[in-house]
């Protein structure tokens, strides 16, 4: 049941993550409430996997959870951030909060904790990708890994064309601080492009942490 109801969680707060970047075509109060819901199922999430926090201190740290820690605390800050601009600009669901002041700050840090959070929870999706390629084998069987893989690899290739298409490196360093949003763009092609970005942070991370793996059982 336990498991059962991570993969809800995991799966609402992915399609939270698509709403929340095409926040300009739903409006700013959808936005904010979307939002909410995004922070309450991250803190559900946490809760789910509290064991994570209580097995900190046990055990050796290979390069794999080496990489899984750093990518969970900067998804974890990411996260923080995102929470505390988005009360402090809200206009609608903690507008009764006596927040005041900091807005020019508070726009900043959104931007930042938006474009980076994106590609954080896009990688740490990936560091747990094995469950679901595990899933999908049980279905379709394992004859079909290399159909997978060369697929995974050519959303991992328009998802890199994505990156530099939507100049994300331009938002990441907080180049400009204003964001151009097409408001005509078709909805469906900014999803399938957000979408193969996570396909190129997913590829990047289930396939790295395999290699990783793999040096390592060389090593020893």
């Amino acid at each position: 049941m336990k498991r059962k109801l991570k993969w809800i969680l995991d799966i609402l707060m992915t399609l939270a993550l698509f709403f929340l970047m095409g926040w300009h075509f739903w409006g700013e109060t959808a936005h904010e409430w979307v939002g909410a819901g995004m922070f309450a199922l991250f803190i559900a999430h946490h809760i789910l996997n509290r064991s994570w926090y209580q097995s900190l201190a046990r055990g050796k740290y290979k390069p794999v959870r080496i990489l899984m820690l750093i990518v969970n605390i900067l998804t974890l800050t990411a996260m923080v951030i995102l929470m505390y601009s988005g009360i402090t600009m809200s206009r609608h669901v903690f507008a009764f909060l006596p927040v005041r002041g900091g807005m020019a700050a508070a726009r900043r840090l959104h931007i930042l904790g938006s474009y980076w959070g994106f590609l954080l929870m896009s990688l740490h999706l990936g560091l747990h990708w094995s469950m679901v390629w595990s899933a999908l084998e049980k279905k379709t069987g394992k004859q079909n890994r290399y159909f997978c893989f060369a697929g995974s690899f050519l959303i991992a290739v328009y998802g890199a064309y994505v990156f530099i298409k939507r100049d994300f490196l331009t938002c990441l360093l907080l180049k400009n601080e204003f964001v151009f949003l097409d408001y005509e763009e078709p909805r469906l092609l900014l999803y399938l492009d957000y979408l193969a970005l996570m396909g190129l942070c997913i590829f990047m991370t289930h396939y790295g942490s395999k290699l990783l793996k793999k040096k390592r059982e060389q090593e020893i």
